[in-house]
């Protein structure tokens, strides 16, 4: 399970215990979802230079205590989600070079009366805690001074002694997974001056009381504020507002994935002190469940004019008062993708002294339709220099269209457009148009340095006369064949040009004229659909100056015919193999025995018409109707003989006829001479027997030898009856007068059997 770099796959291996040999080479062993129960002293010992271990999602329930003392260059050790009740300080206590331990999802109720990290200086990011974790106590992260990362899943956490993380003097990233405020509260006591970026989890501002716990946090000095899946009421956010208003380094506010239980009517009025350090502000995937009735925001007008950065996605916004765009005075970026904005709200969202200093905006997956509309409702923007409008549902586009007159990028992908139109600014210089229904490409753009057009429907590259001053091309995913010499020529100052998963028919001549003469500096052909310039072992997307075409690839028509000619040669072989060896009589027998299958093994007594059925050569016709038939149709009592000339069927296929004939009849008797074994129709007559009645355990088929037949002269073919012929009696006509008589008796005899 080690590649060349002795990384050890060995995840969902089904493990019940860490596996034997483990050598020094190893420097990554991957030990996930198995179901190790216990890591005994000797399992690790050789891994002397293991740099990861990981060991998440088993079943481990106990640990030697020097079950690591050998692993001094670990810095990654997951030991997450398994069935640990207690944490041991000796386990770490030699892993000097640890950096990353993962310990949450175990069973331990508390870290224990001491440090169990103390000996980890090293120690960069540490996850701990579970349902079961309640207790943190003094001492218990003493010897960590430095974190850049803490992860704490306290949902069950019960009791904090206070000063318990004072010890760690400096948290780039705290997330805390809590349901108590006041053990939240006292956390955020110890962490004031410590933590850059708080981050909590899971819990729950539903009255004022609450929240006025929380107002210790005022004086933190945090830069970054995260609240996910948290619950926020109307009277609660006044609260919380006035505390993060006061915080006096705080720059960055994130709500992701939390509900708000309210419309907007704050009882209480923000006491707005436009708080100086504020500038980011993010929400995300915010459920209002009656968003319909939320109002304008107009309280808190005044929190937003110093903000620089301002994201609302996924959260059902379908208008933004006017009155508060307005207040926006210092956004340079702002994202409502993934909302419900339309053309009219858009336009009253974004009326005339909104966002005057904005220079990113992001409208994509909207409910926009009129690009003529949007493009007008933003042309006042002057400062607006990167539009996103892309996954919207444009359709048909106009000639005309009004846009912000420092406009450099837009992207219009995936937005149903058919064909593009002077519409598009001529003041771009990158525009993204991919994923539509695009043919072809044909726009004036004299600034334009970047075009991507991915997934459409062109079948020639754009001209390059109209984009003079285009570096990059992206024509990925079209149904592009061929480049002509003359387009290459007219793009000979670009430097990435990428036309992989196309449909190009390659030859030697046109990569090397993409290679020596075209002058891009990198030209990617990727994978195409049929034949590829490159490669077919190479990655997709390779640069093309580091192709080789071989022979094959070169002159594929010769190949073809080449090809061609070898395959009608082997079928001529193969027909003159078949007839030599007979292949076609196989295929017969073959046919004749699944024919046969098909019809049970001995017909029911009331349909059996015949005491033998007789085959025979028509040129020992002679014997067998005048001599053999008179002899027994004639006996007393007489015999019932089917012959073909006389019991066939008339109109009915001739291999039915004999394999009915042999199932009516209790016998089936072989004349056998030179002739029979030439003869075409007895072979499948002796076909039949060989598969129903030729059997060492029944008497069904009589042999007669109307003259001496060498065993050795029979077909190899045949090789049931030459067995037959070496095991069984058969009865040998004789010339003899005297002897004749003998033979029928015989005859009769083997018949009444």
């Amino acid at each position: 399970s080690c590649d060349a770099s002795q990384l050890c796959n060995c995840s969902s291996m089904g493990l019940d215990f860490i596996p034997l040999g483990l050598t020094a080479k190893i420097t990554e062993l991957n030990l996930a979802h198995n179901r190790i129960k216990h890591i005994r002293s000797q399992d690790l010992q050789q891994a002397v230079n293991l740099r990861a271990l990981l060991l998440q999602s088993n079943k481990i329930s106990s640990i030697d205590e020097d079950s690591f003392q050998s692993l001094v260059k670990l810095e990654l050790l997951d030991l997450s989600n398994n069935n640990l009740a207690h944490l041991s300080p000796v386990w770490f206590g030699r892993l000097s070079s640890l950096q990353h331990l993962h310990l949450q999802g175990n069973w331990y109720k508390d870290l224990g009366k001491s440090s169990p990290f103390s000996s980890l200086r090293n120690l960069s990011s540490l996850s701990l805690g579970s349902p079961q974790f309640s207790v943190i106590r003094q001492g218990n992260f003493e010897g960590i001074e430095l974190l850049h990362k803490l992860w704490i899943d306290g949902s069950n956490l019960s009791q904090y002694e206070q000063g318990s993380l004072k010890s760690i003097r400096d948290i780039n990233h705290m997330i805390i997974n809590i349901r108590s405020i006041n053990i939240f509260s006292e956390i955020v006591r110890d962490l004031l001056h410590s933590v850059t970026w708080l981050e909590v989890r899971r819990i729950a501002f539903s009255t004022p009381a609450e929240v006025q716990v929380l107002r210790v946090m005022s004086s933190s000095s945090a830069k970054k504020i995260s609240f996910r899946q948290t619950l926020l009421t109307d009277a609660t956010v006044p609260e919380i507002a006035s505390i993060l208003e006061d915080m006096p380094k705080l720059v960055e506010l994130e709500l992701v994935n939390c509900r708000l239980l309210g419309t907007g009517q704050w009882k209480m009025q923000i006491q707005a002190k436009q708080s100086q350090t504020l500038r980011v502000f993010t929400i995300e995937k915010l459920s209002i469940e009656k968003f319909y009735l939320f109002t304008d925001l107009h309280p808190v007008e005044d929190l937003l004019s110093l903000f620089t950065r301002v994201t609302v996605q996924n959260t059902k916004v379908f208008l933004v008062p006017c009155s508060i765009s307005q207040h926006l005075q210092s956004l340079e970026y702002l994202d409502l993708s993934a909302n419900l904005l339309g053309d009219q709200s858009l336009e009253h969202s974004a009326c005339q002294g909104a966002w005057p200093s904005l220079q990113t905006l992001n409208l994509s997956q909207n409910s926009l339709s009129d690009l003529e509309m949007t493009s007008k409702s933003l042309s006042h923007l002057g400062n607006l220099i990167v539009l996103d409008i892309s996954l919207n549902n444009f359709g048909e586009i106009p000639d005309v269209c009004e846009w912000p007159e420092n406009l450099k990028y837009l992207n219009l992908s995936s937005t149903q457009i058919p064909k593009v139109t002077t519409c598009i600014p001529s003041t771009l210089e990158v525009l993204d148009v991919s994923a539509n229904n695009l043919k072809e490409f044909g726009l004036q753009l004299p600034f334009l340095k970047e075009l991507y057009l991915t997934r459409n429907h062109l079948k020639t590259l754009p001209g390059a006369a109209p984009i003079p001053n285009l570096v990059a091309l992206s024509v990925r995913r079209n149904k592009l064949n061929s480049f002509s010499k003359e387009e290459f020529e007219s793009f000979k100052r670009m430097e990435l040009l990428d036309a992989s998963d196309n449909n190009f028919i390659c030859s030697c001549e046109f990569l090397s004229f993409i290679h020596h003469e075209a002058g891009i500096g990198q030209v990617l052909v990727g994978w195409p659909d049929r034949y590829v310039c490159d490669s077919p072992l190479a990655v997709r997307g390779a640069q093309v100056g580091t192709v080789h075409l071989s022979l094959i690839e070169c002159h594929r028509s010769l190949v073809v015919s080449l090809v061609c000619v070898l395959v009608f040669l082997a079928i001529l072989l193969l027909v003159a193999v078949g007839y030599k060896y007979h292949v076609v009589w196989y295929l017969r027998m073959t046919w004749a025995w699944l024919q046969a299958k098909r019809k049970p093994k001995r017909a029911p007594p009331k349909d059996v018409c015949y005491d033998a059925f007789v085959s025979y050569s028509e040129n020992d016709s002679e014997w067998v109707e005048n001599t053999m038939v008179q002899e027994l149709e004639q006996a007393c009592p007489p015999f019932r003989l089917c012959l073909h000339k006389r019991d066939f069927v008339p109109g009915k296929w001739i291999v039915d006829n004999i394999i009915d004939s042999i199932e009516k009849s209790r016998k089936t008797l072989f004349v056998l001479s030179e002739h029979f074994v030439q003869s075409e129709w007895c072979k499948y007559e002796l076909d039949f027997s060989h598969f129903r009645l030729f059997d060492e355990n029944n008497d069904t088929a009589i042999l007669v030898l109307l003259e001496p037949i060498q065993s050795k002269a029979i077909p190899k073919r045949f090789c049931k009856l030459r067995k037959i012929m070496n095991t069984k009696t058969y009865l040998e006509w004789p010339l003899e007068e005297e002897q004749q008589q003998m033979f029928w008796f015989n005859l009769k005899l083997a018949l009444r059997s």
